[in-house]
């Protein structure tokens, strides 16, 4: 007979909202940092944040606000 799984099963909630004003003029109302590429890499930090969630989640849900929901949908899969 086999184990059942006792792994705890992880629900990730990303918050990904802001005026963007702490890291102006980089950032700004339309366009805040979790937008942005800061690291170079290609990717937005809401993707980065996604793709390093991926692999140990069982879900990832970004809770954002009505300004920023094109954009985020835009940026993820």
């Amino acid at each position: 007979m086999t184990e059942p799984n006792t792994a705890p099963r992880i629900h990730a909630i990303i918050p990904a909202g802001g005026a963007g004003t702490r890291l102006w003029p980089l950032s700004r109302r339309n366009r805040p940092k979790f937008l942005l590429d800061l690291t170079g890499t290609g990717r937005t930090l809401l993707q980065g944040t996604v793709a390093r969630l991926e692999p140990v989640a069982d879900s990832v849900t970004v809770v954002t606000g009505v300004a920023h929901l094109d954009a985020v949908a835009g940026q993820l899969p």
